[in-house]
């Protein structure tokens, strides 16, 4: 033979074979997958010339290196065999121990049982989602919300209901009759991603009220709580009405992301469908990971290292919303942030985010459109900025250059 049949190698060449027309061969759910406009921009944002207050990711700085080298190290050579064994779906023991006793208070202590933890908040997301939501069911979100939550449920095709929402976050009033029935209200209490926003004591009290009302489950996503400037927050949701408050927290805003690290806290009949939707997802999220965090936090490492996060990022925020009162133009409104690493800015009425992202890159500075953040009618003359990888001067230059790019098309 001179020459190789049809899905056999050429002569000195490499095998050529048909492909699949994967395509055809897809579910209707991948199909419907959209990459997340947020790691789409963050592509542009490689470039080291670029200022990026796009990324939603922590100050680098902030992560405990020698300490998780020490915690490794001492897991290993007292544990290793268990560390680097298969493990419960459930958690390291330890762990959820030390997560119950923290999140405890008096009216409503939380059991280890009820704890389980995940690889990362986000896969609590994905589990919630896989047991709670049929095809139709309704979904209450706030207005806006959180990107990464919208990508987890919209695989299971939910009915969104946008429920109101101001600068101080949702507004429980916004939860009328015509709720009743939901699958559940998904909410971050706590300096929201996207706006920055703390939801106030008061309204947590009457959110609560309302849920007892309507029959209604809340997921409460709490992954940057701690990062208060003032170190207060008011209480958890979860505190309020343990009996239908499902909450989510993570260890990488005050430890590091790329743990991928976080943990449930449900009722015991949900604990348990999700421990089951686990098993078939990774069976259990990594040993080693879950004992070093608790070598780590067991005596009391958190309660002097998130103080110093705390710190970089109230100076950070600070330095965002000087350049912001200096540089922006008239008619621009944004937040002021009490914690966490987001501020939410409002260009006036006309005006695409968008668009202005595309003339953005061109000056090298970049940011999160607000559409993406909204699961109804977008409200396209919003953004997110992040501002806590961003050093101060590359703060006010970065600003400087967007405010250019906004006044130009005023």
């Amino acid at each position: 033979m001179n020459s190789a049949s049809k899905g056999g190698a050429a002569e000195g060449g490499t095998a050529q074979f048909d492909h699949p027309d994967f395509l055809h061969l897809f579910s209707a759910r991948a199909r419907a997958i959209e990459s997340s406009a947020i790691r789409e921009i963050l592509k542009v944002t490689e470039r080291p010339e670029v200022i990026s207050f796009a990324g939603g990711l922590p100050a680098p700085e902030t992560f405990p290196i020698a300490a998780m080298n020490t915690a490794i190290d001492r897991v290993l050579s007292s544990r290793g065999r268990e560390a680097l064994q298969y493990s419960t779906t459930e958690g390291f023991a330890p762990l959820r121990e030390w997560i119950a006793r923290r999140l405890s208070t008096s009216t409503a202590p939380v059991s280890p049982d009820q704890v389980l933890m995940v690889s990362g908040s986000q896969q609590g997301l994905d589990l919630l989602a896989k047991v709670l939501i049929d095809p139709g069911d309704t979904v209450l979100v706030e207005t806006p919300t959180y990107l990464g939550a919208l990508q987890s449920f919209s695989l299971f095709s939910p009915r969104y209901v946008s429920v109101a929402s101001d600068d101080d976050g949702l507004l429980p009033q916004g939860l009328t009759e015509s709720m009743r029935g939901a699958k559940f209200l998904y909410c971050l209490p706590n300096f929201q991603n996207p706006t920055g926003r703390l939801l106030s004591e008061a309204r947590r009290y009457e959110l609560a009220r309302r849920a007892r009302e309507l029959n209604l489950l809340i997921l409460e996503d709490d992954p940057y709580g701690a990062l208060s400037y003032d170190g207060e927050t008011p209480p958890s949701i979860r505190s309020l009405a343990p009996e239908r408050t499902v909450y989510m927290g993570s260890f990488s805003k005050v430890l590091a992301p790329g743990l991928r690290l976080g943990y449930v806290v449900a009722p015991a009949m949900l604990r348990g469908k999700l421990v089951q939707a686990k098993q078939a997802t990774d069976l259990h999220t990594a040993t080693l990971s879950q004992m070093a965090v608790h070598e780590v936090v067991k005596d009391g490492f958190l309660d002097t290292h998130i103080p110093t996060i705390r710190s970089l990022y109230r100076e950070q925020c600070a330095a965002m919303l000087g350049a912001l009162q200096r540089h922006m133009p008239q008619g621009v409104r944004w937040n002021a942030p009490r914690g966490g690493m987001f501020l939410w800015v409002e260009l006036p009425k006309g005006i695409d985010a968008t668009a202005i992202l595309e003339r953005a890159i061109e000056r090298n500075v970049a940011f999160v459109p607000g559409a993406p953040f909204f699961a109804g009618s977008p409200v396209k003359e919003t953004f997110r900025l992040a501002f806590v990888t961003v050093p101060p001067p590359r703060i006010e230059e970065g600003i400087e250059r967007l405010a250019a790019v906004i006044r130009a098309a005023l």
